[in-house]
């Protein structure tokens, strides 16, 4: 009985884990998105105004 509740204990953790590192790169992912879209609008920007850097 303990080696299973040692099993079930590991599962559980590993769980923990995968899921808090799910929900970190969902974050990174969100901020990636948002920044594409503010490099697109600077990029269109300049485009549109014929600046040249």
């Amino acid at each position: 009985m303990n080696i299973l509740l040692i099993v079930i204990f590991v599962i559980a953790v590993v769980l923990l884990i995968t899921g808090g590192f799910v929900q970190s790169l969902n974050f990174l992912l969100w901020v990636g998105i948002v920044l594409a879209i503010i490099a697109v609008i600077v990029f269109l920007a300049r485009v549109i105004t014929g600046r040249r850097s």
